[in-house]
């Protein structure tokens, strides 16, 4: 399956630019014959945590996923996007939304982990373990950005059955060792295939690293973006993940009773 990843520099607050650029890279991305496209954290919005707080009305987010879905069904390719959500009692979280190439929503997911001062005035963590849903073949998960360095959120993934880990994300300038070398670490150690989507340039003062990869379960990468706006192709073998795991059964040979009784 051919997976593409958009870097890109979105503009806060301004969703019709940012749709815009979605849907030049789902028509790009489709045009090569790719299945999904995934994008960064918030780009329909921006990330600017206290902003989007203060300036982002709630009432368009119904009409931002369904400008999404359109993209979707327009293009014909599954489509990851990352938005606020509103919550029943009136808490906002980070969320990301995988539909599939007719705009039906597959699966979500609330970010878990928030990073740094700025995101935890604006955002409530949520809870939920990664759910996996079957993706053209691939059992395929979320997570969002910070959620990525835990082990465990990759790991609670992979134990379900995730075989493809879909992570959205809005990473600073400075932090090159995350997907360097942390993402690799996670593919490898829970045998999946990670597909990481960072923002390029600056927005809200923050500049952002780029360097989006895609990392196969065998820790190589398959693919990695430099600094600037990019759109990333990688062929995911759907196969891999299963040949890694018979070759060395790290999950089969967990003892999750005995970890938990370590940190009692």
């Amino acid at each position: 399956m051919l997976l593409a990843l958009l870097q890109a520099n979105s503009a806060v607050l301004d969703p019709e630019a940012n749709c815009a650029v979605i849907d030049a890279a789902a028509r790009e991305a489709a045009a090569a014959g790719a299945r999904v496209l995934l994008t960064p954290e918030l780009f329909p919005v921006g990330y600017a945590p206290r902003k989007l707080r203060s300036g982002l009305d709630p009432e368009v987010l119904p009409t931002l996923r369904a400008t999404l879905a359109a993209t979707a069904r327009r293009h014909g390719i599954g489509l990851v996007y990352s938005l606020p959500r509103v919550m029943a009692e009136g808490d906002w979280q980070i969320s990301a939304t995988l539909l599939d190439a007719n705009g039906e929503v597959l699966l979500e997911y609330g970010k878990v982990h928030l990073f740094g001062p700025d995101e935890r005035a604006a955002f409530s963590p949520a809870a939920e373990r990664p759910a996996v849903v079957d993706f053209q073949g691939i059992p395929t998960s979320m997570v969002i950005c910070y959620d990525v360095e835990f082990p465990e959120a990759v790991r609670a993934a992979a134990a379900g059955g995730a075989e493809l880990l879909l992570v959205p994300t809005a990473l600073a300038h400075g932090f090159d060792d995350v997907p360097q070398v942390l993402l690799r670490a996670r593919a490898l150690e829970s045998q999946l295939t990670v597909a990481y989507a960072n923002h390029s340039g600056v927005e809200d003062g923050c500049r952002f690293l780029g360097g989006s990869v895609i990392a196969g379960p065998d820790g190589k990468l398959l693919a990695a973006a430099g600094e600037g706006p990019q759109l990333l192709f990688a062929d995911v073998d759907a196969e891999a993940a299963k040949r890694e795991r018979a070759a060395v059964p790290y999950l089969d040979e967990r003892r999750p009773d005995l970890y938990r009784a370590w940190e009692d």
